[in-house]
């Protein structure tokens, strides 16, 4: 409750709050809220020369371009990129969160192989590896998903590593030591609950970095594969129209924009109420 009284005492982070909130009643409600089904074909879709409707009393937010309508896709189309989101995020975090504390606390051989592999896997471009990846692997919900969880730990196992390596210097780790608890008690009842806020923070922050990781896969062709609705592959399939029907480009772009500021505003306000020491910092 103190965490979400301060959170609505910042305009910026209300807002996103509500724009998060939003988009989840919608894609869970989707089913019921949307007009058509994501995938059905009208007959009356399309124009007579077999160009999509614009916005209209039918169909509010237009067609693409095999006659669907756009609105219901949207809808749908959210619960793919928030499952991926919530998923990929998920296990990027539980990850990096293994590597970041085992390397932090053994160190020794073990503990700067983890973070030499860390350092490996940063130097390669985030959006090339995934790219690879998904290349190799055949594209569907769940596997883009992995793909996206194995290019996004590494940022996670960093600030777990430098956390950890200054928890266990701390006098209360020493004296637990002292008295002979073993290193399961000192990591999951002693160094663990101190990093539960950073993974609460980066697993908020990484939900907007996942969305749009998952939106240039499938924009790229190489994400979630139709007829199974994203965001990211309903500007795909319409990018040729850019200019005829702009309105099948511009509202996706502006809905996936709009998701991940909202989960980058909450993330933030959640980092400046959690770690203290970051209050008052631009």
């Amino acid at each position: 409750m103190r965490v979400l009284t301060s959170m609505v005492r910042q305009p910026a982070a209300l807002f996103g709050l509500v724009v998060v909130a939003l988009v989840v009643i919608l894609a869970l409600a989707a089913p019921l809220i949307a007009p058509y089904s994501p995938d059905e074909q009208m007959f009356d879709g399309l124009t007579l020369e077999g160009a999509p409707l614009p916005p209209s009393a039918q169909f509010l937010l237009g067609t693409d371009t095999l006659g669907r309508d756009l609105l219901s896709r949207l809808l749908y189309g959210a619960r793919t990129s928030l499952v991926i989101g919530l998923v990929a995020n998920g296990v990027a975090v539980s990850i990096g969160l293994m590597i970041g504390i085992l390397s932090g606390y053994m160190r020794g051989l073990v503990g700067n192989a983890l973070m030499r592999f860390t350092d490996l896997m940063m130097a390669f471009p985030a959006l090339l590896l995934a790219i690879v990846l998904a290349a190799l692997l055949r594209p569907s919900l769940w596997i883009v998903a992995m793909v996206i969880a194995l290019v996004n730990w590494v940022q996670v196992a960093r600030i777990v590593y430098t956390e950890t390596r200054g928890l266990v210097e701390r006098d209360f780790i020493l004296a637990e030591r002292s008295l002979g608890a073993g290193h399961g008690r000192i990591l999951f009842h002693h160094i663990l609950p101190h990093l539960i806020p950073t993974a609460i923070v980066w697993g908020t922050l990484g939900i907007a970095t996942t969305v749009l990781l998952e939106a240039t896969l499938s924009f790229l062709g190489i994400g979630v594969q139709p007829p199974t609705p994203s965001w990211g592959n309903i500007i795909f399939e319409s990018q040729s129209y850019f200019q005829a029907a702009p309105w099948l480009v511009f509202i996706p772009g502006a809905v996936i924009l709009l998701t991940a500021l909202s989960f980058n505003l909450v993330g933030d306000a959640l980092r400046d109420i959690l770690d203290p020491t970051q209050r008052g910092r631009g």
